[in-house]
């Protein structure tokens, strides 16, 4: 019983840590949520080929309404543009469904080792090379950039993530300011985590493996703990990113990201 109350207690702080880190930075919490809600499930005794999979989904099934929380806090400061999310949302969506498809296909090991690649190079690029020359002026009009939201979505649903960071970066590129970017990215969010939580459920659904509670490769348990802080406490860090310097939590989050893409890495390399 203390077992399960230690667990549920560190699933509610995750989601409150998920939620500001949604709001600051435009991303789902998806790359606090993945690494730990894995380690929880291997307390749990789940099956290591399964685990990472059941992490990645109940992660993304957490950001659905942690996406909506943020963006709303983010438009009613007029930080989401409504027009590129339009003009990209069928890329991301078709990118989402495939990620999920490709997720649910290969071993967590696979998986594993895949979040901790972009997690070390998202900690690379928040630590190192923060601020860099814009490629454009303006997001450009072609139809063969949907090629870039449609990686992006194929990408962040295999990780499990909202696609913010990946999303943020590249707006910055082509011109957009960073609470414009943050903003958009967090409706983002939504695209990207709804189509995937959607094919893990159906390409876990009926697995004999799946421990009890689950709806396809997501957990119920671990939505309903988690989902609620997130949604709680997204408002809080959509604030402060418009009204603190993140410099310190940015560096912070990078180096966060760098001891959980070497965990993952031993992890992966060690199984």
């Amino acid at each position: 019983m203390q077992e399960w109350l230690t667990l549920g207690a560190g699933m509610l702080a995750t989601g409150c840590v998920a939620g500001v880190l949604a709001g600051l930075f435009g991303i789902g919490g998806g790359i606090v949520i993945v690494p730990v809600l894995e380690t929880m499930l291997g307390i749990l005794g789940v099956e290591p080929a399964i685990r990472m999979q059941i992490a990645v989904a109940t992660s993304l099934a957490t950001i659905v309404p942690t996406s909506i929380s943020s963006a709303r806090a983010h438009h009613k400061r007029g930080a989401v543009d409504v027009a590129i999310v339009q003009r990209w949302a069928v890329f991301l969506l078709a990118g989402s469904l495939l990620g999920a498809w490709i997720a649910s296909e290969v071993h967590s090991r696979v998986l594993a080792l895949v979040f901790a690649s972009f997690s070390l190079l998202l900690a690379l690029r928040m630590v190192l090379f923060r601020k860099t020359p814009n490629v454009t002026d303006d997001v450009p009009g072609s139809p063969l950039i949907g090629i870039i939201p449609a990686a992006i979505g194929c990408v962040s649903s295999m990780m499990g993530i909202g696609g913010g960071v990946f999303l943020v970066m590249t707006l910055s590129l082509f011109g957009t300011s960073i609470h414009r970017a943050v903003g958009t990215a967090a409706l983002f969010g939504l695209v990207i985590a709804l189509p995937g939580t959607i094919g893990f459920i159906v390409t876990g659904y009926g697995d004999p493996r799946m421990p009890p509670g689950n709806l396809g490769f997501v957990s119920l348990p671990g939505f309903a703990l988690i989902a609620p802080a997130t949604v709680m406490t997204a408002p809080i860090g959509a604030r402060i990113a418009h009204s603190f310097d993140e410099r310190k939590l940015t560096l912070a989050f990078g180096a966060f990201l760098a001891i959980v893409s070497a965990r993952l890495f031993f992890k992966g390399l060690a199984g």
